[in-house]
C-alpha cells in the first residue's frame, strides 16, 4: 500500500500526512488532537512558548488524543544587534505604531536564553514521540539524549546540503522546505536566495543523496500534491498553510479569511516582520518596509520589536498589519474541519490512483 512506509511506520501513523508545527497560536492543542485522530501526525508550534505554556499544551494534547503527535522548536540564534539598528527599526515602525494608537518606542523584552534547553526537558519529561526542529541543527549532544529517550527527531532543510547535514547530525527524518512554502524560511546554510528552490526540483534531488527518509513541504494543499510528492520520492507531506484555515486552528479570523481570498500571486518573502526571510501575502506592513528591511535587526529583534504591533493589529481586527503567512497555493483553502480535511485529500488520492490504474 503506498501509506505503508518507513516514515508511516517510525512515527506511528497510518496515513503519510503531517500538519506543521506553526508557531503563534495556529496549532492549538485541539488542532493537533484532531489532526492526530485522523491517523495523520499533529504538530505544536512551540516555538514562541515558554516552557511553562509548551508543557501545558501538551498535556491538553494528551487529554484529547492518545495517537501520536510532535512538538516543533525553533533552533535558538542569538544575533549581536547595535543601539543604531534598534532605533532605525522603531523609527520605521513608529507611523504603524501611530495608527494603532501605541507607544512609538519600545523596549525590548529580555530574552530566555536557556528557553530551547528548558524546551528540551519538557519534551523528555512529558514523554512526547515526535520531535521536529527549524532554524538550524540540535546539538549533537541533544540528538543524542532525544533518542536515548526514545523520541523520533524530524529536521528542515531547504537544499540537498542542509539536508546531508541534519544526515550527519543524527535526525532520523528531513522536511525538505520547497520555496513555495509559506512562512519562515527553514535555511541555515547560505543565503536564503540561493535557497529558493521548488519542491518539485528539490525533493527527488535530496531522495537521489540522502539516505534518512524525506517530507516533502510547499505548496502542497491537496491529494494531487500528496500524491505527486509520493511518486517524486518523498515518504511523506508536510502541511501548513492547508491547516491555517480549519475550523480547530487558533488563527485570527481574518488572516483565515485572507487566505481564503488569496491568490498564487499574491504572496512575497519578507524580513519585514521577524528579521528573517518569510512567505507570505503582501499587505500594508509589508508593503511599508520592502525597501528598507536592510535598516531592520535580524531574527528575532526585529520579530521582538514587532510583536505588540501584531498583538494590537489582532485585537482591533485589522489584517494590514498582521503577518499573513501564506504558501503560493491558497486557492485550494477551505474552512473544513480539520479531520474533514485530511478525508477529503484521501478520497482525492483514491481517485487520482484509480484513474491512474496504480
Amino acid at each position: 500500500m503506498i501509506y505503508d512506509n518507513s516514515i508511516t511506520k517510525k512515527l506511528g501513523i497510518a496515513y503519510p500526512i503531517i500538519q506543521a508545527g506553526m508557531a503563534g497560536g495556529i496549532t492549538t492543542p485541539e488542532l493537533v488532537a484532531s489532526v492526530a485522530e485522523t491517523g495523520a501526525l499533529g504538530t505544536l508550534g512551540a516555538g514562541y512558548l515558554t516552557p511553562e505554556k509548551t508543557k501545558e499544551a501538551i498535556q491538553k494534547i494528551k487529554q484529547l488524543t492518545h495517537k501520536p503527535f510532535a512538538v516543533n522548536l525553533f533552533i535558538p540564534e542569538h544575533p549581536t544587534f547595535s543601539d543604531k539598528k534598534i532605533k532605525q527599526a522603531n523609527q520605521l515602525l513608529a507611523p504603524i505604531r501611530r495608527d494603532l494608537n501605541m507607544e512609538e518606542q519600545i523596549q525590548l523584552p529580555e530574552m530566555n536564553k536557556n528557553l530551547f534547553e528548558q524546551q528540551i526537558e519538557v519534551l523528555i519529561e512529558e514523554k512526547v514521540p515526535v520531535c521536529s526542529f527549524t532554524f538550524g541543527l540540535p546539538p549533537k549532544k541533544i540528538v543524542r539524549r532525544l533518542k536515548s529517550e526514545g523520541i523520533t527527531l524530524i529536521g528542515t532543510a531547504t537544499t540537498v546540503n542542509e539536508a546531508l547535514a541534519n544526515e550527519e547530525q543524527g535526525l532520523d527524518i528531513v522536511v525538505m522546505q520547497g520555496s513555495e512554502a509559506g512562512g519562515h524560511r527553514g535555511t541555515f546554510l547560505g543565503n536564503f536566495q540561493s535557497a529558493m528552490i521548488g519542491t518539485m526540483a528539490l525533493v527527488p534531488q535530496a531522495k537521489d543523496l540522502v539516505n534518512i527518509p524525506i517530507i516533502a513541504a510547499g505548496g502542497i494543499m491537496d491529494g494531487r500534491g500528496v500524491l505527486a510528492a509520493l511518486i517524486l520520492g518523498a515518504e511523506a507531506v508536510q502541511m501548513g498553510t492547508a491547516f491555517i484555515t480549519t475550523k480547530e486552528s487558533g488563527a485570527h479570523p481574518l488572516y483565515k479569511l485572507a487566505i481564503r481570498e488569496s491568490t498564487e500571486e499574491a504572496t512575497t518573502v519578507t524580513k519585514a516582520f521577524s528579521g528573517k526571510p518569510a512567505r507570505g501575502i503582501r499587505n500594508t506592513f509589508i508593503q511599508s518596509l520592502e525597501n528598507r528591511e536592510h535598516h531592520l535587526p535580524n531574527y528575532p529583534i526585529q520579530n521582538m520589536l514587532t510583536q505588540e504591533i501584531r498583538k494590537e493589529a489582532a485585537k482591533r481586527n485589522r489584517p494590514e498589519y498582521l503577518a499573513l503567512w501564506s504558501g503560493q497555493h491558497p486557492r485550494s483553502s477551505t474552512d473544513k474541519q480539520a479531520g474533514d480535511l485530511i478525508q477529503s485529500i484521501l478520497s482525492q488520492i483514491e481517485d487520482l490512483m484509480g484513474n491512474l490504474g496504480l
